[in-house]
């Protein structure tokens, strides 16, 4: 008889689910972090994190935009 592989029980997020924990991350860090950096904390890609900020309304804050160069 074949030995069958154990599987994990690991509860991994759906692709497309935010949880709660990411939502509060992202809601604190994107208005005054880079993106990029946001992305990693949240273990995202930055397009996916663009997306779901401007879905929620988030906006980079002015003193961000100024201190990169952009307002």
């Amino acid at each position: 008889m074949a030995k069958r592989k154990k599987t994990s029980k690991k509860k991994v997020a759906r692709r497309g689910m935010w949880s709660e924990k990411d939502l509060k991350t992202l809601k604190a860090l994107f208005p005054n972090t880079p993106t990029a950096i946001v992305a990693k904390k949240v273990k995202r890609k930055v397009d996916a994190v663009k997306k779901k900020a401007s879905r929620m309304g988030l906006r980079k804050s002015k003193r961000y935009l100024k201190s990169i160069g952009r307002a």
